[in-house]
């Protein structure tokens, strides 16, 4: 079956299906259940829950070789969130807020997919795709969701608003387990095309930040018909070594390199997880605490430079989807899937429009550099916010895609 082929059936068989009718939060009525797209409704157990205490509360602690962060996460530090995770974090809360936005999962190429689907209260409004990455999940984009898809609520425009869908990754959360080798960023950008026919969208959008801006990147590389633009917050571009090509740099993209330095130096995280996954699990998924402090080292930093300001409580929400859904081996396997086959970071030709948010509190994207193989029509360098600028800096964020669909749409 050609490309065409399979689009055409896919297009075919969203006009056959009944479209999942929602407002805001409102749960989808037995009518409009098809057998493609299920309703989901998150519940961890009791027994759940009352496993991950006990394992908190028997952990083995390693001999603290230093008090800073030169070895990597301080024992103290860690203790201080197991600490909050065992006597103080409510998982049932957050559960609740997860469960109050309708949710869904669908099986494609094998995988099983699970999403958020907040559909606007304004007509016309635009489809578009948001995409975390690790150690992160869908609950990096709560505060920009009612911003995005209500804007009349929220004292913006509403002539530009937009309907969601908000993925975990394959591997991820409740898109688990993963079925088969082989997930790589190509491969998510292929199957969220799918997704967004699949729904009925014929034109969208997407966004992303860490591996979701490789996924959003792929999906411009592919451009499959209907993709109308991709809005990212990092192109991962490298100088190549040409004379002079540094000193052209801005100063808040000099000042960015200070960043990279920082990451080549201590990403150990990354150079595991895209060689040896497989065995990194086994740790992740039997100790709460091993997969806590994994888990910290792009949150918090790598010399703990976001303990200050990074909700905790956030962060354990973060981390407890990756334990009671066992995915920490699963959501390392994309670094080792993209370090194969060469996705994500790869410079080929990517012609779909594309706007990119630079924050200064993260790796800082270099236009020059990004504009050797992507069709950059938007760019922005933030006054503040960082890695996960969604949930540091929704405002800005919001801002900027609203400006950057609102000149394609």
């Amino acid at each position: 079956m050609t490309v065409l082929d399979r689009r055409q059936v896919l297009v075919a068989a969203a006009a056959a299906a009944i479209a999942p009718v929602l407002a805001g939060s409102e749960a989808i009525g037995e009518s409009t259940m098809t057998a493609a797209v299920t309703p989901f409704r998150i519940d961890v157990s009791d027994e759940a829950i009352a496993d991950l205490k006990e394992r908190l509360t028997m952990a083995r602690w390693p001999h603290a070789t230093t008090t800073d962060w030169s070895h990597g996460q301080p024992v103290a530090f860690i203790r201080e969130l197991a600490d909050q995770w065992l006597g103080k974090f409510d998982w049932r809360a957050w559960e609740a807020r997860l469960n109050a936005y309708p949710q869904f999962t669908t099986k494609i190429d094998g995988q099983t997919i699970h999403f958020l689907h907040i559909r606007s209260k304004e007509a016309n409004a635009f489809p578009l795709i948001l995409t975390h990455g690790w150690p992160s999940s869908v609950i990096e984009f709560f505060e920009v969701i009612g911003p995005l898809s209500d804007p009349r609520a929220h004292g913006l425009d509403p002539s530009l608003a937009f309907d969601l869908v908000i993925p975990s990754l394959p591997g991820y959360g409740w898109s688990t387990p993963l079925a088969a080798p082989g997930w790589d960023t190509a491969r998510v950008a292929r199957t969220w095309d799918t997704l967004m026919k699949r729904l009925g969208y014929a034109r969208y959008g997407a966004q992303g930040g860490d591996v979701g801006a490789l996924v959003g990147k792929e999906l411009g590389i592919l451009k499959p018909e209907g993709l109308v633009g991709v809005h990212l917050q990092q192109i991962f571009a490298f100088p190549t070594g040409a004379e002079g090509e540094m000193e052209k740099l801005t100063p808040f993209e000099q000042e960015g390199f200070a960043n990279l330095d920082m990451f080549t130096k201590y990403s150990g995280y990354q150079d595991i997880q895209s060689k040896r996954p497989g065995t990194l699990a086994y740790g992740l998924v039997d100790s709460p605490v091993g997969q806590l402090a994994w888990n910290t080292e792009l949150f918090f930093g790598f010399e703990g430079e976001g303990v200050q300001f990074v909700d905790r409580d956030r962060y354990l929400a973060h981390t407890s989807i990756y334990w009671f859904t066992a995915s920490g081996g699963s959501a390392a396997s994309i670094y080792l899937e993209d370090a194969r086959s060469g996705s994500g970071y790869r410079e080929v030709r990517n012609d779909t429009p594309t706007g990119v948010a630079v924050f200064p509190w993260d790796f800082r994207s270099v236009r020059s550099f990004a504009e050797r193989a992507n069709n950059i029509v938007h760019w922005t360098e933030m006054p503040s916010g960082g890695h996960f600028a969604a949930t540091d800096a929704p405002d800005l964020l919001v801002e900027d895609i609203r400006k950057f669909f609102g000149g394609l749409i």
